[in-house]
């Protein structure tokens, strides 16, 4: 027997019979039935006792009621990226930009992600287009 005969295909589930996708959990659906008769009892008695000074009440209502963004749009406009020559004005947009106040630290290192993924798919393209240019060269 091969060592790779019991291996999973790649691209293929293991279980191709699963769980379909979106399915909830048993618990879950338990859980839901439970509190489905009185669901507007407990969200009101959970506003009353955030009302009544229950701190965690309160904590517990405000999070659902507006709950902490995960991400936002950042309005910045980062200067053309079309080579890699233009790395180091981007880069230096970004700290001018943290550096005045115009973007916190965390928004211009997510900034930079981007910028450094772009930069590679430049990369990337030129690789290609020279390797193009030598295959048909020999051609």
């Amino acid at each position: 027997m091969a060592a790779n005969s019991t291996s999973f295909k790649k691209g293929q589930s293991g279980n191709p019979a699963g769980k379909p996708r979106g399915s909830r959990h048993r618990t879950t659906l338990a859980i839901d039935e439970l509190l489905a008769g009185d669901a507007e009892k407990i969200t009101r008695k959970a506003i009353e006792m955030a009302c009544d000074g229950d701190t965690v009440a309160l904590r517990l209502c405000l999070e659902r009621l507006a709950p902490p963004r995960k991400d936002r749009p950042v309005p910045f406009a980062l200067p053309p990226i079309e080579h890699i020559e233009d790395l180091s004005r981007a880069t230096s947009a970004l700290i001018t930009a943290v550096a005045e106040g115009e973007l916190t630290p965390i928004e211009a290192a997510e900034l930079s992600k981007l910028v450094d993924a772009h930069i590679k798919a430049i990369e990337v393209t030129d690789l290609n287009r020279r390797l193009e240019a030598l295959e048909n060269g020999r051609s």
